[in-house]
């Protein structure tokens, strides 16, 4: 197994020009600091970088998965996880994810961690597929579509609509701290848009964590009325009351998302027994890989909760062709002025596939059908011999 980091590359989509919308003014929960409420930058957001795990088989097949985590993330996968694949199949994802897991337990759990847990875990299910010959798809049970309709996250709604897709995501650009004045550009904003798009066009507003109860309760009447489809990750993913209050209170049609920073099917377990969300959002490169992302949505299909995961491209494509319980996903406006489609993964991998015409279709090659851009600058992990030993795979 081999680890790469690097502070650019397309892995970490933050990670992006300081002229790109997804690095500019977004309510966080920093907002409330007013030194850092000018760009999400400012704070850090782009500080961890890429993470890309190859796995590689004795047969000399490889496998390839991308997250957050940059060097920390790496040092992880290569100085503690790598132990846990060394002599067995890539078809034992059981067995080495719930040893990574329960090895890292006492440091990990959420975050990091399970950022390169999922790395690992996808680079193994790549893997599989091309030895097998076959799509990540079939494996998994096989498709219940051919092309999956998809909404775009960004500023520019309007322009989605145009390009095909079947709704739009506005990032909430205004925080509480910023007081009735900043509300009332927030609705602004979205009637603004509303006049754009029209009324059957989908609408959805992301506040990335950054809301407290009463705004939350506030914004989703106020926009109700507007066509609000649903309104999204309000709070931090601890507050699990919180989301069960709102998603109590909220008018009828207006629906509540959560889970892009939720982890583990026990994290998403604690947010649906508490009947906080409407729809779950896990990323498949962050919650623990598509091992655990398999059994997340079992938990939300059991309580009829709908799974539409969080950006994260063609790994989640080959999960959401499978499920009945995803009517359409998520595409992130990666172009700087969200006025065309790009790979979100641009330029790490290659035959990444994207939208045409607001639907997205999966080729038949094997494993995840992507390939690592060689002309990418990565920095390799080393590992710390003096702790391993022998055990290093070469």
């Amino acid at each position: 197994m081999r680890a790469y980091y690097s502070s650019g590359g397309g892995g970490d989509y933050h990670d992006q020009d300081n002229r790109h919308w997804i690095v500019g003014k977004i309510s966080t929960p920093m907002s409330r600091y007013p030194e850092y409420r000018a760009t999400r930058k400012s704070w850090g957001i782009d500080v961890l970088g890429t993470l890309v795990v190859e796995v590689e088989s004795d047969d000399g097949t490889t496998g390839l998965g991308v997250s957050t985590g940059g060097f920390p993330a790496a040092w992880i996968v290569e100085n503690h996880l790598s132990r846990f694949l060394l002599g067995k199949r890539p078809d034992q994802t059981e067995l080495i994810w719930n040893q990574m897991f329960l090895s890292t337990a006492y440091y990990g759990r959420k975050g990091l961690v399970m950022n390169a847990i999922s790395a690992v875990d996808l680079a193994l299910w790549d893997l599989l597929g091309k030895q097998r010959s076959e799509p990540v798809c079939e494996m998994i049970g096989g498709t219940v579509r051919e092309e999956m309709p998809m909404y775009a996250t960004g500023p520019r709604p309007d322009l989605a609509k145009k390009m095909g897709f079947v709704g739009g995501k506005l990032p909430l650009i205004h925080s509480p701290a910023e007081g009735e004045e900043g509300f009332k550009k927030n609705v602004s904003a979205f009637q603004e848009m509303r006049n754009r798009v029209g009324e059957e066009f989908m609408l959805m507003y992301d506040c990335w964590m950054s809301l407290d109860l009463p705004y939350a309760k506030k914004l989703s009447h106020r926009l109700a009325p507007e066509g609000l489809k649903w309104i999204e990750e309000c709070f931090l993913p601890d507050y699990y009351s919180d989301y069960a209050e709102l998603r109590r209170s909220v008018p009828p049609g207006v629906l509540v998302a959560t889970g892009e920073h939720e982890y583990t099917r026990y994290g998403f377990a604690q947010l649906l027994e508490t009947g906080g969300a409407d729809v779950i959002q896990p990323d498949v490169t962050w919650c623990g890989g598509l091992t655990e992302l398999l059994k997340i949505a079992s938990l939300a299909d059991s309580r009829r909760v709908l799974t539409i995961p969080h950006g994260s491209s063609v790994y989640s494509y080959h999960f959401v062709m499978t499920r009945e319980n995803t009517p359409f996903a998520e595409f992130l406006m990666m172009a700087p002025d969200a006025a065309s489609v790009v790979p979100m993964f641009h330029p790490l991998l290659l035959d990444e596939p994207v939208p045409q015409g607001g639907k997205v279709r999966l080729t038949r090659k094997p494993g995840f059908g992507v390939r690592l851009n060689k002309a990418i600058e990565l920095e390799r992990m080393k590992m710390d011999t003096s702790k391993r030993g022998t055990e290093r795979r070469r």
